[in-house]
């Protein structure tokens, strides 16, 4: 008799598709947060109001890995003219159409299920599904800046520019948005700022 577990499960989901899985990406979402560098302590409530922006685009894409019926991973991508304000505005500052951006949201997968070449399948999904429209000419996406010394950085943490630039992807430190929320054990939303890394969909 195998004890072996059922493999995992993946599954695309498109524009509305989104407001079907809601609560799973945003539980997920909370929960992978929490770590650092985000820290995020997120409420469901936002976090449905925030995915809401997904449900409106019909280009907006998920990829979300399940074992068994749990969601356990997750990377998310929509136009960069279907985003909010705040992520459009450093990129009509520098001069960017943004026509021809499509921007990459979360890689968020738990802690069990990292090492098995998950990150690499989401940049590929992500790509693929940019570069199938033709008219774009960068993908990219973002993530929060913490200082070397900060109190809750944990011991031999290695952030991910190593693997971001391995998928060919430049951080363009004059293409900056701010966010703004609580962090762990914070009632009170403080500002982050958020670097952008961009890459050519013509290297796809």
């Amino acid at each position: 008799m195998t004890t072996d577990k059922p493999p995992l499960r993946f599954e695309r989901i498109y524009g509305a598709g989104f407001s079907a899985v809601f609560d799973d990406l945003a539980a997920l979402r909370i929960a992978v947060f929490r770590d650092f560098p985000y820290l995020y302590e997120g409420t469901v409530d936002y976090e449905k109001e925030y995915l809401k922006t997904y449900a409106d685009s019909p280009r907006s894409f998920l990829f979300a890995v399940y074992d068994g019926d749990r969601m356990v991973g997750a990377t998310t991508c929509i136009p960069l003219s279907d985003e909010t304000p705040d992520v459009q505005r450093p990129f009509l500052d520098a001069g960017y159409s943004l026509d021809q951006v499509f921007y990459f949201g979360e890689s968020i997968l738990l802690p069990e299920y990292r090492g098995l070449g998950l990150g690499h399948r989401f940049f590929d999904e992500r790509e693929a599904h940019a570069a199938q429209f033709g008219g774009y000419v960068w993908t990219c996406f973002c993530a929060v800046v913490r200082p070397d010394d900060h109190p809750l950085r944990p011991d031999g943490y290695r952030p991910l520019d190593a693997f971001w630039e391995s998928r060919g992807y430049i951080k363009e430190p004059r293409l900056q948005s701010r966010f703004s929320w609580p962090d762990l054990g914070e009632s009170v939303s403080t500002e982050k700022t958020m670097v952008y890394w961009l890459r050519s969909i013509h290297q796809i």
